[in-house]
C-alpha cells in the first residue's frame, strides 16, 4: 500500500464520528458535542486539563490542604446539619481512620440517597479537594467508591485499574458526563485510535528534539505511565505534550514559510525611484524624520524595489510617526504611476488619515479621495468611476474599499492600518484588487513576538522604536472617586495655562444609551458647574460625520478647551496642545485601549498627564491593568501584560482576527517551542524546494489538510 493510501485510510478512521465508539450512544453523543467533539480526531486532542495521583492511598493525617487527594476511611457519623447564618441545610458525613478525622459536606443533595450510601461503619475510598477552615478540614461533594462488606481494599483497587493505582487524567466535562464515564470513553478511544494519528515530522528533527511519535505522545498524555513525573505533567512540561506542541507549531510555521516563499516567487511591481514627489515632500515637512523612521523607510524601499510583492508589518508605538512613513511609501508607488489604497478600521481614523494624506498630496498636485460605506449613492458612484479610470492617486477608506465594485486602474500599494482589527481574509481581499500589489500593514498595538510569529509569520517586520524628539513621557495617576476634585484641579491648572484636556467615557457598544448618556450628562455638568469659564465640546460615535468633524476642528483650533468624548478618539487624533486626559471608569477598558488613549496626550513639548478614575468596585484583573499603566509607557511590555491577562483570543479582540485555534499549544507558555519549530519549518521549506521533494510529499499533504483553507495554501496543492 502506498504512503498516500495509508495516510488516507488513517484519516478516514480519524474522521469517523464518535458514535462509532463502543458505549457512545444517542444519549452520550450530544454531551460530547457540547464539548466541541464530533470526530475521533477531535476527541484524541481533547487533552486532560490536569492529573490526579492515585498510585497510593493516603492516611487522613497525610492529606494536603488545597490538593486533590485520595484516601480510605470509615463513616463515623452521618446526617443533616443546619448552618447558623444562612439557615441553609447541609448533609455532613464524618469519616475517620487510625490517624484522624475529616468532614465531608454536600450542599445540594438527595437525603435518602446519602443516608443509604453512607451509614455509620461504611468503608469507602474518597476523592476530593481538601479545604481548611481554621482547624477543621473538609471536602465538598467528594467522589467515592464503596467497599462491599468484607471486601478487601487491594482487590477493589486491582478490579478498577482505570480509576486507581496510577496517575489519572482529569477531563473538562459537561452536564451529565462524569469523570468515570469520560475515562472509560477516552481509554477505549486512545487504545483503538491513537495509532491512526499522523506523525510526519522529519526523522532528523524528531531525533534533534527527542520528539515522541504522535501516537505515542497521545497515549502518554492521556494515560501517563509510571516513568512520567507528576510534576512535569502538572507544569505542562512532559515530553509527550512537548512533542504534540512542536508538531502543531511546526505545521503552522511550514504554512507561513510557504506563504512567504510564495510571496517571493510571485511577480510584483519593481518600483523605481524618481524622487519626483518624495524629495519635495521632505522639504515641505516641518520636522526631520527620526533615525528609526529613516531606517524603516530604507527597509520598505528595498522591498518595493524588488520584483516580488512586499509583505511588511510596520509596528510603532503610539505617536512614533508611522503615518509619515506610510505617506512616503505611498509616494514611491505614485511616482511609478500606480495607485495606493489606505484602509482603516473606523470612520474617524479613515477621516484623520484622509485629512493628513490629502493635505500633503494636494501640495504635490496629487488627488486623494475618501471612500466610506455611508456615502450618498451618486457621490460614491462618481468616486468609484474616478478610481477605476486612474484619476485618483490615493484612496482612503474603511472596509468599504474592500467591497465588490471597487476597482482600481493600477493598484500598486495597499496600506492597512490597525491590522489587529482586520483578519488575514481582509488582507487577501485588498491584495486581489490589483496584480500582486505591495502590502504594508501597520499597527500601533505592539504585538508580542509570539503573536507576530503566528499571525504575521508570512510578513517581514519593521519597528519604529523611537519617539520623535520633544515628546515627553506622560505622568499617569490613579484617583479614587472621592479624589475626583483633585483630578479636576489638575485639569484646571492646565486649562489656565492655555492648554487643552480630554475626558473620556467608555462606550462598550455604540447602541448603549446609558454610556452615551453618561458622556452627554457629564459634558453638560462641565459646562454649567465645573468649568463654566471654558468651552466644552462633546464627541461620540453616533454623531453624523459632519458634526464630528466640526467638533474635532474646533478642538484642534483651540476653540474648545475641554473635549468630553467616548472612545472614538482612541486612535488617530493629534492635538499637540492637549496635555491632560481623564479616563472615567478606567477599569472597563482593556490595557492596549488605555495605552492608545493615553497616546492622545504628550504629543507636544509640554508635560502631560493621564488620570485614571476607576469605578467603585473593580476586579483584580482591572487593578492589574491600572498598575501596569502607572508603572510603564513601554508599549511592548503593556502588550505582553495584556496578552497574559486576557489570553490570545481576547487580546486580538475577535476570532476573525486570524488567530489560529491551537488544540494543544499555548502562545503564552510555549514560546520556546514555537521558536524552535519555526526555525526548523523555515529551513525545511528551503531544503525541500517548497516541499516539492518525494520525502516531503506526506508532510505537504498533511499541511494542506490542516491549514490549506485557513492559510489560503491552495496554490501549493
Amino acid at each position: 500500500m502506498s504512503a498516500n493510501n495509508s495516510h488516507s485510510n488513517h484519516q478516514l478512521k480519524l474522521d469517523q464520528t464518535l458514535d462509532t465508539l463502543h458505549g457512545v450512544g444517542p444519549r452520550m453523543l450530544p454531551k460530547l458535542k457540547k464539548l466541541g467533539l464530533v470526530t475521533i480526531e477531535d476527541a484524541l486532542y481533547h487533552l486532560p486539563i490536569r492529573y490526579e495521583d492515585r498510585r497510593q492511598l493516603k492516611t487522613i493525617n497525610q492529606l494536603r490542604d488545597n490538593q486533590q487527594e485520595v484516601f480510605v476511611g470509615s463513616v463515623l457519623a452521618s446526617g443533616e446539619t443546619v448552618t447558623t447564618r444562612s439557615r441553609r441545610r447541609i448533609y455532613e458525613v464524618i469519616v475517620g481512620d487510625s490517624s484522624g478525622k475529616i468532614s465531608l459536606k454536600w450542599f445540594r443533595y438527595r437525603k435518602p440517597w446519602l443516608q443509604k450510601r453512607f451509614p455509620v461503619g461504611q468503608k469507602a475510598i474518597f476523592i476530593g479537594e481538601i479545604k481548611r477552615f481554621a482547624a477543621i478540614r473538609e471536602i465538598h461533594h467528594p467522589d467515592s467508591e464503596l467497599l462491599g462488606s468484607g471486601q478487601d481494599l487491594q482487590q477493589l483497587l486491582q478490579s478498577d485499574p482505570l480509576n486507581f493505582g496510577r496517575i489519572l487524567p482529569v477531563y473538562a466535562l459537561t452536564e451529565g458526563l462524569t469523570q468515570k464515564q469520560a475515562r472509560k470513553i477516552w481509554h477505549q478511544l486512545v487504545d483503538e485510535n491513537a495509532g491512526h494519528a499522523p506523525s510526519f515530522i522529519p526523522a532528523e528533527i524528531q531525533k534533534k528534539y527527542q520528539l515522541m511519535t504522535i501516537p505515542a505522545a497521545l497515549r502518554q498524555v492521556h494515560w501517563p505511565d509510571e516513568l512520567v513525573e507528576l510534576a512535569d505533567l502538572e507544569r505542562g512540561q512532559a515530553k509527550a505534550r512537548y512533542s504534540l506542541v512542536f508538531d502543531e507549531f511546526f505545521y503552522l510555521e511550514l504554512g507561513l514559510a510557504l506563504k512567504r516563499a510564495g510571496v517571493q516567487l510571485e511577480e510584483g511591481i519593481a518600483f523605481k525611484f524618481t524622487h519626483k514627489y518624495t524629495i519635495p515632500l521632505n522639504k515641505l515637512l516641518p520636522f526631520k524624520l527620526t533615525d528609526a523612521q529613516r531606517r524603516v523607510l530604507g527597509e520598505i524601499k528595498q522591498d518595493m524595489m524588488a520584483p516580488q510583492p512586499m509583505h511588511r508589518l510596520l509596528q510603532g508605538d503610539v505617536g512614533s510617526g508611522k503615518t509619515i512613513v506610510a505617506l512616503m511609501s505611498a509616494l514611491i508607488a505614485i511616482e511609478n504611476n500606480a495607485q495606493v489604497a489606505v484602509v482603516a478600521p473606523t470612520e474617524i481614523l479613515a477621516e484623520q488619515h484622509y485629512r493628513t494624506f490629502s493635505l500633503w498630496l494636494k501640495e504635490l498636485g496629487l488627488k486623494t479621495v475618501l471612500l466610506q460605506g455611508n456615502m450618498p449613492v451618486a457621490a460614491k458612484r462618481e468616486i468609484l468611476q474616478q478610481i477605476a479610470q486612474g484619476e485618483v492617486d490615493l484612496v482612503v477608506g474603511t472596509h468599504a474599499v474592500l467591497q465588490e465594485g471597487v476597482e482600481f486602474h493600477r493598484l500598486g500599494l495597499g496600506i492597512i492600518d490597525e491590522q489587529h482589527r482586520f483578519g488575514v481574509h481582509q488582507r487577501s481581499l485588498l491584495k486581489h484588487k490589483g496584480a500582486n500589489p505591495d502590502m504594508l500593514v501597520m499597527t500601533a498595538t505592539p504585538i508580542p513576538r509570539t503573536l507576530s510569529m503566528t499571525l504575521y509569520g508570512d510578513l517581514s517586520v519593521s519597528v519604529i522604536d523611537q519617539l520623535p524628539p520633544g515628546r515627553k513621557p506622560v505622568t499617569t495617576k490613579r484617583f479614587s472617586s472621592s479624589q475626583r476634585d483633585k483630578g479636576y484641579q489638575l485639569i484646571k491648572q492646565e486649562l489656565q495655562q492655555g492648554r487643552q484636556a480630554y475626558v473620556v467615557y467608555p462606550l462598550v457598544e455604540e447602541s448603549e444609551k446609558s454610556d452615551l448618556q453618561a458622556a452627554t450628562v457629564a459634558a453638560e455638568d462641565f459646562r454649567q458647574n465645573i468649568f463654566p469659564e471654558y468651552a466644552v465640546g462633546l464627541l461620540h460615535g453616533r454623531m453624523k460625520t459632519a458634526e464630528k468633524d466640526a467638533v474635532m476642528d474646533s478642538f484642534r483650533n483651540g476653540d474648545i478647551q475641554l473635549l468630553v468624548s467616548t472612545t472614538v478618539i482612541e486612535v488617530g487624533v493629534d492635538v499637540p496642545n492637549a496635555t491632560v486626559m481623564m479616563i472615567e471608569h478606567a477599569d472597563r477598558f482593556g490595557l492596549s485601549q488605555l495605552h492608545q488613549l493615553r497616546g492622545r496626550v504628550g504629543r507636544g513639548a509640554d508635560k502631560s498627564y493621564c488620570l485614571l478614575l476607576p469605578s467603585e468596585h473593580y476586579s483584580e484583573d482591572a487593578a492589574r491593568r491600572l498598575r501596569v499603566m502607572i508603572e510603564t509607557e513601554d508599549g511592548f511590555r503593556i502588550a505582553e501584560e495584556d496578552l497574559e491577562i486576557r489570553g490570545p483570543g481576547d487580546f486580538l479582540g475577535t476570532r476573525q482576527a486570524g488567530l489560529p485555534d491551537f488544540r494543544v499549544a499555548s502562545l503564552l507558555k510555549d514560546t520556546r517551542i514555537l521558536e524552535a519549530a519555526r526555525q526548523e519549518a523555515f529551513e525545511y521549506v528551503i531544503k525541500t524546494d517548497q516541499l516539492n521533494t518525494a520525502e516531503a510529499a506526506p508532510i505537504k499533504n498533511e499541511l494542506l489538510r490542516r491549514w490549506g483553507g485557513r492559510l489560503e495554501l491552495a496554490a501549493i496543492g
